[in-house]
């Protein structure tokens, strides 16, 4: 892929279609509606180096370690997920990266999001787990509020690549995946983030 195409968008698309494969939703279906947030954190990692793997990516991430850079590690630079272009140079940076929090805490997520901003790649994801679905857009509101716009906007406006925070939830079973995640992409412009 090259730097002017829309990475979230494609990513979404690649998401939700590997969610069709029953074997990788339903454990993440089914932690979902239990609250269970451990279990899905597990479950989500396994759909989110899926997804990256059908863009042709390598992943690194907690179970799937990455064997093409020198430093052989399930984890770089404290991301949960970190994915990569497969190409023939040594180091590389990161295509994407993702921070799957299941903590219920705002300032944790906002933590979350504050690392996924400081690193360099096209595609930065937030996922977080809210029970009630209305309390997504309450949540991102703050993100922008108290993280986002209070950056100077050159530095906001020249940020490369896109961020999408995702705020999966209980939703309602006959819709899954789509009630269980709501999505918005960050307008670097405003400092809003955009439903989408």
């Amino acid at each position: 892929m090259s730097g002017n195409i829309d990475r979230a968008t494609t990513w979404r698309t690649t998401f939700n279609g590997i969610l069709e494969n029953r074997e990788l939703s339903e454990p993440l279906k089914q932690a979902s509606l239990e609250g269970r947030l451990g279990d899905w954190t597990e479950a989500l990692t396994r759909v989110v180096v899926a997804a990256c793997e059908e863009l042709g990516w390598e992943c690194a991430a907690k179970g799937h370690k990455m064997r093409s850079l020198p430093e052989k590690r399930s984890e770089y630079l404290g991301q949960d997920v970190m994915a990569f272009d497969r190409v023939d140079k040594v180091w590389r940076f990161p295509v994407a990266t993702f921070e799957l929090e299941n903590s219920q805490k705002d300032d944790r997520i906002a933590y979350s999001l504050w690392k996924v901003l400081c690193l360099r790649a096209d595609l930065r994801v937030v996922f977080c787990y809210r029970m009630d679905p209305e309390a997504g857009a309450p949540l991102v509101r703050k993100f922008a509020e108290e993280l986002v716009r209070p950056m100077e906007v050159l530095k906001r406006t020249h940020l490369e690549g896109e961020c999408l925070v995702v705020v999966g939830n209980r939703g309602e079973s006959e819709t899954f995946p789509y009630g269980f995640f709501k999505w918005w992409k960050l307008d670097k412009q405003t400092g809003n983030f955009q439903s989408i």
